[in-house]
């Protein structure tokens, strides 16, 4: 596995606990489709949640929220859809992006609650 993976799944086990330990159920990780993968898809009692995990090392050039990009939400909101339907979910939705920073053997956690909106 290269570092960048290695970074990437270190991050997305990292957002997935800290869902976990505000009070989310994780519904679904790393779940496709078509060619579109949505990283994390939680649950609370008000919101369906999609959430794009972006993970980078301290020395970052840009800031890991930053490459979320409208073409990107417009993939994830597309794939979103399609998850609704499939099971038959009727729950309101919302986008997240959790970035996690790592320096060391350290990291932080940020977690941006309505990031972006279907309305793309």
């Amino acid at each position: 596995m290269s570092d960048k993976a290695e970074t990437g799944a270190r991050g997305e086990e990292i957002a997935a606990q800290w869902l976990r330990a505000a009070g989310y159920t994780i519904r679904d990780r790393n779940w496709h489709s078509g060619k579109t993968e949505i990283d994390i898809i939680a649950e609370n009692d008000k919101f369906i949640i999609f959430v794009e995990v972006k993970s980078r090392t301290a020395d970052y050039q840009v800031h890991p929220r930053d490459a979320v990009t409208v073409p990107k939400q417009r993939t994830i909101i597309f794939a979103a859809s399609n998850y609704l339907k499939r099971y038959n979910i009727d729950k309101e939705s919302r986008f997240d992006i959790i970035t996690v920073i790592f320096n060391g053997s350290q990291w932080d956690v940020e977690h941006i609650e309505d990031a972006y909106y279907p309305t793309l």
